[in-house]
């Protein structure tokens, strides 16, 4: 179980991964239409609809990747005090109840709403003959998908910790940074920060003599 666990947060992990190139795609594109405009005068229309979709896919394509990487947002005030058991009992119930309709509807609606945009060849309506947008569409139950699937890894998870009382691992990618092992690759010691912030301090106390200054 836990091979196929680690198979399905390396496949979110490598698609997350790829569309996250998208950023240096849209930061390009930005960066051309700003400088059109600016000194070639010739602003593009489109540009604004491409910008959008290009954050959309990539916003969309990151749900299951950051899922695999537990970083949603949640409110965990209380959360990471209880024990593994009662954590693995709460993500299960919120898993179930809101999680997989929501995650079933997203794909199911998704699947609706770009074939129908397929259907006219639907085009964005912020400007006339704008640019297709079916193509952008078509990403929306392709994420729901990927995110259930990942959903579905993620409540095994859950039923794997209420039995053993542990979380089973995860694939690890990009971590923030632990700032006491950061301390330890530099060399630097607690004792030199807090001498360090002593001077400081000092230095900002620092007066000057009005009797030493130098008078013009």
């Amino acid at each position: 179980m836990q091979k196929i666990l680690l198979t399905i947060d390396k496949i979110s992990t490598r698609i997350g991964q790829l569309f996250s190139w998208l950023i240096v795609g849209l930061t390009a594109l930005m960066v051309w239409e700003i400088m059109s405009r600016r000194f070639f005068d010739a602003p593009h229309a489109w540009s604004f609809d491409a910008q959008i979709q290009m954050y959309g896919i990539m916003f969309m394509m990151a749900g299951a990747y950051t899922l695999s990487k537990a970083g949603h947002v949640r409110g965990d005030v209380l959360y990471g005090f209880f024990s593994p058991r009662v954590q693995a009992g709460l993500d299960l119930t919120l898993y179930i109840f809101f999680f997989l309709p929501g995650a079933v509807a997203l794909a199911y609606a998704g699947y609706i709403y770009a074939g129908e945009s397929w259907a006219i060849r639907e085009r964005s309506g912020i400007m006339a003959e704008g640019p297709f947008i079916y193509p952008f569409k078509t990403f929306i139950p392709f994420a729901g998908a990927l995110l259930l699937v990942q959903g579905v890894a993620e409540i095994a998870r859950c039923v794997i910790c209420l039995r053993s009382g542990e979380w089973p691992s995860r694939k690890e990618d990009v971590v923030e940074v632990d700032v006491d092992k950061l301390k330890a690759m530099v060399n630097v010691k607690d004792e030199d920060i807090a001498a360090l912030d002593q001077y400081v301090v000092k230095k900002e106390g620092e007066t000057v003599d009005p009797a030493k200054e130098v008078k013009p």
